[in-house]
């Protein structure tokens, strides 16, 4: 058992080095599969160190070029998680249809998920309860980790032969393959959020083979410090409170409009560290503590602000209903935390959480610090070993890559984008005003410098910025 659990999460031998590239074997036969998709296959090695071995299939679908006869090529795309890509292109393809007009837009599940021989775990993935991810004490959090290394050695069981090889040293082979499959000389690819790993991935292995690259919200898989790579995440949600604070000074129609916001957010957090506040609206006996409170309130989309304003001035009156109900929305495919913690092993011992907790504190003591339980409420209890670590890059011979990122986003913060682009020689780092998702959330000044850059290689000029989506 614990062979499997370690094999699940670790993949100590696959550290940096490059492996020859095995056939990908023939291409996909397409075949409508519903939604304006055609659906394909294809074979892959199960373990890329072992290429003679056993094979896996990978799932294919793509959106076909709007004019075949002037179609400029193939753009592999991965929307992010990491997470299923086909079923979610299904309810997303409006945001790519300027794509098409030039390319033939292709996803692929990654290995294990859904249509790419895929690992289906016994057990639901465990949430912490009423979703509260900044954990209040030892006790609870050490509960919540028994769970999910229950949760992840039933995965680990499951995954047979894909056991240790779900990550993204092994995904960056495999979009090789599709590469290869496609027939194209060169890998045209939009990674957006998690898909920005397998970027960066692809870049160290394969500087050779890529055509156009174009990385948006950077998680960055070059930094070894974790406090390091925290420290951008909660300055971004703190400045993002300060943001939200600000706009409500400003706007009339906001419930703490006569009111110092942020020191109605200290006074809220101070009592309900002291003493959990009521929720009667949650439930009989609902109470709402500072850990949940923290855990709900997301300043960094500025839709959510009026909410956040109203629940600060009715907690601050003894009533935290509004924080207390449990938030509605899917949940992350159960795969996506054991290929996340793969890549990203982040400490899970209750005392290394809270001492980053602390000495986050000291720099972004209002809501910043609260960074620290974010990867954990993934990785808690999840049997570790050595995985495909944080490490820095320098890829030799690379093209000109387009890198983007929002100011306003914590969970892939500009900096991250910043820091990679500065190991991608002659890549060039566009800011924005703006959140998560930049091309997919419809940022026009974004979408049209990644069209010029896809379609011709045009890079913006050093310098350039894009302002808010609304300018």
């Amino acid at each position: 058992m614990r062979k499997i659990i370690a094999a699940l999460l670790g993949a100590g031998l696959l550290a940096t080095g490059t492996v020859p590239v095995a056939s990908a074997g023939p291409g996909p036969s397409w075949q409508d599969c519903g939604d304006g998709l055609q659906c394909g296959r294809i074979e892959v090695p199960v373990d890329w160190a072992d290429p003679g071995g056993g094979r896996i299939e990978l799932g294919l679908a793509r959106l076909p070029a709007q004019d075949p006869a002037n179609r400029k090529g193939t753009l592999l795309v991965n929307i992010g998680g990491p997470a299923q890509q086909i079923s979610v292109l299904r309810g997303s393809k409006a945001a790519f249809a300027d794509l098409t007009r030039w390319f033939d837009v292709v996803v692929s599940d990654p290995r294990g998920f859904e249509a790419s021989s895929g690992v289906q775990c016994p057990d639901p993935m465990p949430m912490p309860e009423n979703a509260q991810w900044v954990f209040p004490d030892r006790a609870t959090y050490d509960a919540y980790a028994a769970e999910n290394r229950r949760f992840g050695t039933g995965c680990a069981e499951a995954a047979g032969p894909l056991a240790g090889r779900l990550n993204t040293w092994q995904v960056a082979r495999d979009m090789d393959a599709i590469r290869t499959a496609l027939g194209e000389a060169k890998l045209n690819y939009y990674g957006n959020s998690y898909g920005t790993v397998f970027g960066q991935a692809y870049a160290e292995f394969f500087p050779d083979r890529i055509g156009r690259m174009y990385l948006d919200s950077v998680m960055d898989h070059t930094n070894r410090s974790w406090l390091g790579w925290l420290l951008p995440r909660a300055k971004t949600m703190e400045a993002n409170l300060e943001r939200f604070a600000s706009w409500c000074a400003g706007e009339p129609g906001c419930a703490l409009h006569d009111r110092n916001a942020l020191e109605v957010w200290d006074e809220v957090l101070a009592r309900a560290e002291r003493d959990p506040i009521p929720a009667p609206g949650a439930g009989p006996g609902a109470t709402a503590g500072a850990a949940l409170i923290v855990s709900r309130a997301n300043p960094g989309y500025e839709g959510r602000w009026p909410e956040l304003a109203a629940s600060l001035l009715e907690a601050h009156a003894g009533d935290a209903t509004r924080f207390a109900r449990t938030p509605s929305g899917g949940m992350d495919p159960a795969l996506s935390r054991i290929m996340f913690c793969a890549d990203f092993p982040y400490p899970t011992e209750y005392d290394e959480v809270e001492g980053l907790e602390t000495a986050l504190r000291s720099r972004t003591p209002r809501i910043g610090w609260a960074t620290a339980w974010q990867m954990s409420y993934h990785c808690a209890g999840l049997p570790g070993t050595v995985n495909f670590r944080p490490h820095p890059i320098r890829p030799q011979g690379l093209p000109p890559i387009l890198v983007a990122s929002g100011e306003y986003d914590s969970t892939t913060p500009p900096q991250d984008a910043r820091r990679v682009t500065a190991q991608l020689e002659g890549a060039r780092y566009l800011p924005a005003k703006g959140a998560h998702a930049l091309y997919l959330s419809g940022h026009p000044c974004v979408r049209d410098r990644v069209h010029r850059y896809l379609t011709s290689g045009e890079l913006p000029p050093e310098g350039t910025a894009c302002g808010a989506a609304s300018s």
